[in-house]
Order: structure tokens, then sequence, then C-alpha cells
């Protein structure tokens, strides 16, 4: 994928180096919620410099852009930390199944009385009769918080039709599957970034360990991976924005390959920094966990190859 650098024209309001400045310093802190304050400050800031309106249509005030630009943007906060990626990546998914804002709303899947498939609701926050609990701690993106709601008496608006509620997510995750992959693809960049700073500094034997033989066979693998990660997201960003013929199975193809690519990964990045690796002192230690997590967004990876197969058989 090109630099962030060259992506910075889509969104005019944000600073190049804001991921580094806002994710990097106090990450270990952030992670540590739901036990700790949420980074609140932070979300506001990705608010304010239109990071929630990469894919919104124009016409209701977004940026709209093509998958390309928020892979982009998702690829470069991961790099630093994955949580306000993937807070990012739920909104967008929820902008692909209704087409609009979600500030003050509630998106949840339901069952109408006497049906047997799903339909989708839209409900205002606030309401009588709608709990959320306290978030659920889950193993990685602590920062991407999830919540059980309780419904009792609550008014909603249906979206789109009734009983198209999977349809409509299947052709949103069509689309939003890629943005996974190029999560992943972030966490293992901030992986390799790490490890090699790491290697560069600890001395062992006289000589910095990057100059031993068996760390820079685990780099190099590392710098394969990526490249390989880089190059499956390019290609599907490039058939999707295009809809070229089998541009949904390139996007699902590369949500099912690269996490499980990164999952790899930063299982080297720790051993790249020995016992210390998981140590919640270094960043490898959240990146294993959010890799882990990533692989679950759209679907459990066993289900998404099971659903990939399906057509082909």
């Amino acid at each position: 994928m090109p630099p962030m650098t060259r992506a910075c024209s889509f969104w005019p309001k944000a600073p190049p180096n804001l991921p580094k400045k806002e994710l990097a310093p106090d990450r270990e802190e952030k992670g540590k919620f739901p036990f700790g304050p949420f980074f609140r400050h932070v979300l506001d800031k990705a608010y304010a410099v239109d990071f929630f309106h990469t894919t919104l249509p124009e016409s209701l005030d977004g940026i709209g852009e093509g998958i390309s630009a928020l892979c982009l943007l998702l690829d470069r906060l991961s790099q630093e930390d994955a949580s306000l990626a993937g807070i990012i990546f739920t909104h967008a998914a929820a902008q692909e199944l209704m087409l609009g804002g979600l500030a003050g709303h509630i998106l949840v899947p339901a069952v109408l009385s006497g049906q047997t498939d799903i339909s989708w609701f839209l409900l205002e926050s606030g309401q009588d009769g709608l709990s959320v609990s306290d978030p659920v701690h889950s193993l990685g993106l602590h920062a991407c918080p999830a919540v059980d709601m309780q419904l009792q008496k609550v008014a909603g608006r249906i979206i789109g039709d009734e009983n198209r509620g999977e349809e409509y997510f299947e052709a949103m995750a069509d689309k939003m599957s890629v943005a996974a992959a190029a999560i992943a693809t972030g966490i293992m960049k901030g992986s390799l970034k790490e490890a090699r700073d790491y290697g560069r500094g600890r001395f062992q034997g006289g000589r910095a360990i990057i100059n031993w033989s068996e760390v820079q066979m685990i780099l190099a693998s590392m710098a394969v991976m990526i490249k390989n990660a880089e190059m499956t997201v390019a290609r599907a960003c490039q058939a999707v924005d295009n809809r070229e013929k089998g541009w949904a199975e390139c996007s699902r193809a590369a949500a099912i390959q690269v996490p499980c690519m990164a999952a790899e990964l930063t299982t080297d990045g720790i051993q790249v920094l020995g016992g210390v690796g998981y140590m919640k002192d270094f960043g490898q230690e959240k990146r294993f966990r959010d890799a882990r997590h990533i692989q679950s967004l759209l679907g459990m990876v066993a289900m998404k190859k099971i659903r990939y197969l399906a057509p082909l058989i």
C-alpha cells in the first residue's frame, strides 16, 4: 500500500503525525480500559478530522472516498494502536448498512414476531427501557469496547426491508472485509518496527542482537509476510473500488488470510524481544492480542472459510 502521506488529501483537516502523536503515547494505559479511563479526547480528535466519514458520500457530509482510502487510514492507525481503527471500522460498517450518520443512535439486528429472518433497526439512544452493560472484557482491542444491551418497549425504525437483514449484512461484509485485513496489516507493520528498533538497542555478546543471524531470519520472515499482506490488501482494494468481477471474493479472501498472517507475525515479534515481549511495558503484547481479535471481525475464521467455499461447491 502507498505511504500514508500520499493519502493525506483525503482528510484535509488531519495532520500527518496524528496517529503517532495521539496513539503511541500511553498505549498501554489506553489498553487497560475498562479498568482505566477511556481515550475520549483521541476519539473526539479523530471525529473532528473526519476519520469517521471517509466512505460516507459527500451528499451526506462525508468525504466520499472508496475502500482504498479507508484501508490506508486503518493501516496507519493500527501501526500505533489498533483500538481506534477498530472503532472506526465498526462505525464504517454500520454506515454501509444504513448509508447515513449514526450520531446518537444504535443499530441492532432483531427478528420480528412470527418471522425467522433478521431485520435491522435504528434506535435512538437514551430511551427509557434501553439499558447498556459495562464494557465486556475481551481478549484484545480493550479500548474498542463491546457491551450487552437490554431492550424493553423501545421504539425503533426499520432499516430497508423486513427479513433482509442477513442479505444486508453480507453485502456490507463483501466490502468491509478488506478493511479488517488493513487493520491486521497495520498491526504487522507496528510489530516489525518495534522488533527492529529493539534489536538495534539490545546488546548481547558484545553486539546488537539485530546483527545475529537468527534474529535477522525472524525479521526477514516478518518483512516478507508484511509485503505479501500489503499486496493482498492493495489488490483487493483495487478490485472492490472498481467493482471488478469477483471483487467480493478478493475482499473476503484478504480478510481470511491477512489476519492469520498477523497472528503468526506478532508471535515472532514477541520472540525477538524475548521474555520482555510478553510484558505490557512493550507494544508487542497488545499487538499479539489485537491480532487475534481482528480474526473475528465480521465472523469467526472457520465460518468465513465455509462461507467463502459455499459458492464454489
